[in-house]
């Protein structure tokens, strides 16, 4: 008879065993994606703002004999310039990982997966505001690239923290790790 008189989505006290906790355990890590995300930024922004002051219109810079040198390049398109007619499109994939990275920070408790993050979201600022302030004009800017390894593609701080986030949170997913800071095994 008790159990014709509950509520329908209410547990029983077995349920309420079985079921994980509704909120993870320990401090949200909002401040943490933050500050990785402004250090990144802020390092990206320099060093451009150095690239386009210093080597623009200037001979390329030897760094590691033939293996690395510094190079000013303007680029339109995405990694290894290609995609030059949708730099709006690109520019648009970046306003939206951004947003996605802010709203999934609401529910961030672990601390990898904040720096994995703060990487994504710093270096998606970086290209973002190079597309938005760049000439030839709002949202067409073309990204200022300049680290260019021997037998490879030219690209920019921000691009290194977006790979080195990607490739972290690869490593965080296949251990089980999810942004809530619970662990799954599967």
């Amino acid at each position: 008879m008790a159990e014709a008189e509950r509520t329908i989505g209410t547990p029983d006290v077995d349920d309420e065993a079985a079921a994980p906790a509704e909120r993870p355990r320990g401090r949200r890590r909002v401040l943490a994606l933050f500050v990785v995300a402004m250090v990144a930024y802020l390092l990206d922004l320099g060093s451009k703002m150095i690239v386009v002051a210093k080597l623009e219109h200037h001979e390329p810079i030897q760094v590691i004999g033939d293996w690395l040198r510094f190079v000013a390049v303007r680029n339109p398109g995405a990694a290894f310039g290609m995609g030059e007619a949708f730099t709006v499109i690109f520019t648009c994939i970046a306003a939206t990982v951004i947003v996605v990275i802010i709203r999934l920070a609401r529910k961030l408790y672990s601390l990898p997966w904040a720096i994995a993050l703060g990487l994504l979201l710093g270096g998606a600022l970086g290209n973002l505001t190079d597309r938005i302030f760049r000439s030839p004009g709002v949202f067409e800017g073309a990204v200022v690239d300049f680290i260019a390894p021997a037998h490879f593609a030219v690209f920019n701080l921000a691009d290194s923290a977006i790979v080195c986030g990607g490739f972290l949170i690869v490593i965080l997913s296949f251990r089980g790790l999810d942004p809530d800071g619970t662990v799954h095994k599967d």
